[in-house]
């Protein structure tokens, strides 16, 4: 029993870890890691039993007793994982997106790609509400990727309602906080607070990020439950629209993004060989190809397991 403990907590701490290297990178979620390996709807569930009433709880029940009431040894073993990546795997993300950020993007297209799978399987009905909502999130994940960077300086009211807002966008499949950070001008100093350990920095974005995961998870949970069909729908229509933030072969528009240029989706999409005629490098279609069949084949096997094991559960 206790190995089985040991091996559930380590695998969500894995999880963690996947959606922690998918968050540093500007667009692509961390909600689509969480999505595709069968722990959204828990992590949601979680999130929204922590509230005013969990302190009222700790008080007249005890530790053990709130603890178990918000999930809370998924949720530490989750956020472990994301926590460790963001921190250990920040640079690295950097260093293959500024060297190879065809192939990386080309590899988070298939995943994306994939991912519309596992939502899809999961909408037990499409209506002509389902549908509405499938447009809207594409029109959603269109609109964000429209939009041009701009520049805020890094106080601690900014940093707390960018890290409410990135937060946000973080848990939903399809749109990423990173991007959004990107967009609204803090990334580079954000990037730079992990990086160098800035802790009131990071106080003031983690707070903000505390805040809205909070209150954004509980609106969510609500929704799944009440809605499901719906909600499904409007995050598949977000992953879709999305993958126009990842197409990997861009070109820049405009004025250079400062040190950002080569990690912002914020080009112009084109075909591989336009890309290499204009720019005079290498399309890398072969390597890119490649990076999203494995994206494709690794969504569906960890899609397959994952009904396996429900499917063995269910039979045990």
């Amino acid at each position: 029993m206790a190995s089985l403990w040991q091996s559930r907590y380590l695998g969500v701490a894995a999880r963690g870890l996947a959606m922690g290297a998918a968050d540093v990178v500007p667009g692509v979620s961390g909600g689509t890691i969480a999505f595709i390996t069968g722990i959204y709807q828990e992590l949601l569930d979680s999130l929204s039993r922590i509230g005013p009433h969990t302190v009222s709880t700790l008080f007249k029940e005890g530790v053990a007793v709130a603890w178990r009431q918000i999930n809370g040894t998924f949720l530490l073993a989750l956020f472990s994982g994301i926590l460790t990546s963001i921190f250990s795997l920040a640079r690295l993300i950097s260093y293959l997106l500024e060297h190879y950020p065809i192939v990386v993007w080309g590899f988070f297209f298939g995943l994306i790609l994939a991912s519309v799978v596992p939502i899809v399987r999961r909408i037990p009905r499409w209506s002509w509400q389902c549908w509405l909502a499938l447009l809207l999130g594409g029109l959603l994940a269109v609109l964000v990727s429209e939009m041009r960077p701009t520049e805020i300086a890094a106080t601690p009211y900014t940093l707390f309602f960018s890290g409410a807002l990135a937060i946000c966008a973080m848990i939903l499949p399809g749109i990423s906080g990173s991007f959004i950070l990107l967009m609204i001008g803090i990334y580079p100093q954000v990037i730079a607070a992990v990086h160098q350990f800035q802790l009131s920095a990071l106080t003031w974005f983690g707070a903000g990020a505390v805040t809205g995961l909070l209150l954004f998870s509980r609106l969510l949970s609500w929704l799944m439950h009440r809605f499901p069909s719906v909600t499904l729908s409007f995050l598949v229509g977000i992953l879709l629209g999305s993958l126009k933030i990842v197409w990997p072969w861009k070109l820049a528009v405009g004025e250079a993004i400062g040190s950002t240029e080569k990690l912002a989706p914020m080009m112009s999409n084109v075909f591989p060989g336009e890309f290499s005629a204009v720019s005079g490098e290498p399309s890398y279609i072969v390597g890119a190809t490649m990076a999203s069949v494995v994206a494709v084949l690794l969504v569906l096997a960890i899609e397959w397991f994952h009904w396996r094991h429900v499917g063995n559960v269910a039979q045990g």
